[in-house]
């Protein structure tokens, strides 16, 4: 049986440096806070917002949860955006997605400042990524290198192939990999033999949504797996690797328990970020 790299102890270790610089800021006058915007209609969505509200409890992070019917009109939400970024007691502001499809989600994204844009989802804010420039940089793939490092293997020079290049997690991965010195290869749901690529790879990166994508036959005894992949299923929350990966690999994160567990963390750890960056002319 492989290393199983759960992350909750090192979420836990995270999350007490955390408290840790909200109790420094608040003692300077600096309350962090976090508006989070939910469009109804999605369950994982409110799942994964309320999950958010129960972490900045525990925190000692104030949390808004602003809510609309599935109806709401783009310009409602530019508004609720806007009055969000003019409210300097709000330092963190994130857009729960999906959002419905007569919304435009870019247009949404950009509208955010870009030092009020925690997930790093605004163009401002991937342009710095990819180019390495201060910004702030999406939490799902500060995991999966946090992940690695702190169980002991190294990125540079190693071969590591990335399985997806999706906006929010892909394509930032491989920019941070680059910068890393990973030797890396894209592929994605499309690429052919699939297996060739994986069999030559020290690390496994795979974030598509696609449950069971990658199969234990894929993977070699050497190999370390970074699933960043979520989708639901009858049996509960999986990722892109089946379970027998377990047994196939040198080292794999669990779904749930892995990659997931600690960018929840992040997300406020980029929160304390953006208030660093706001207040540029102050120490904080």
């Amino acid at each position: 049986m492989s290393m199983l790299l759960k992350t909750k102890p090192l979420a836990s270790e995270v999350s007490e440096s955390i408290i840790e610089e909200v109790n420094r800021f608040k003692a300077k006058g600096i309350h962090p806070r976090l508006s989070v915007i939910l469009v109804e209609g999605d369950p994982a969505s409110a799942y994964y917002a309320k999950a958010k509200e129960k972490k900045a409890q525990q925190l000692g992070i104030a949390f808004d949860l602003i809510s609309f019917t599935p109806e709401v009109t783009e310009q409602r939400l530019l508004d609720e955006i806007e009055k969000l970024n003019q409210d300097p007691a709000v330092h963190g502001i994130m857009l729960e997605l999906p959002l419905p499809k007569h919304i435009r989600l870019q247009t949404c994204c950009d509208a955010i400042r870009p030092e009020k844009d925690v997930d790093g989802i605004s163009s401002a804010n991937k342009l710095a990524c990819m180019t390495g420039a201060t910004g702030i940089y999406p939490a799902t793939p500060q995991a999966c290198i946090r992940i690695v490092k702190h169980f002991g293997f190294s990125l540079q020079g190693k071969n590591v192939v990335l399985v997806g290049h999706g906006e929010t997690v892909g394509r930032p991965l491989m920019q941070m990999l680059l910068r890393e010195n990973a030797t890396v290869t894209v592929c994605h749901y499309y690429t052919q033999n699939l297996a060739k690529h994986i069999a030559g790879a020290d690390i496994l990166m795979t974030a598509t949504g696609c449950a069971g994508l990658i199969t234990a036959d894929m993977l070699h005894p050497e190999l370390v797996v970074i699933d960043a992949g979520i989708s639901e299923t009858p049996s509960g929350i999986v990722g892109d690797a089946v379970p027998e990966a377990v047994e196939a690999a040198k080292a794999v994160t669990p779904v749930p328990g892995g990659v997931g567990t600690l960018t929840t963390v992040l997300l406020f750890e980029n929160l304390l970020h953006a208030i660093r960056l706001q207040q540029p002319s102050k120490e904080v």
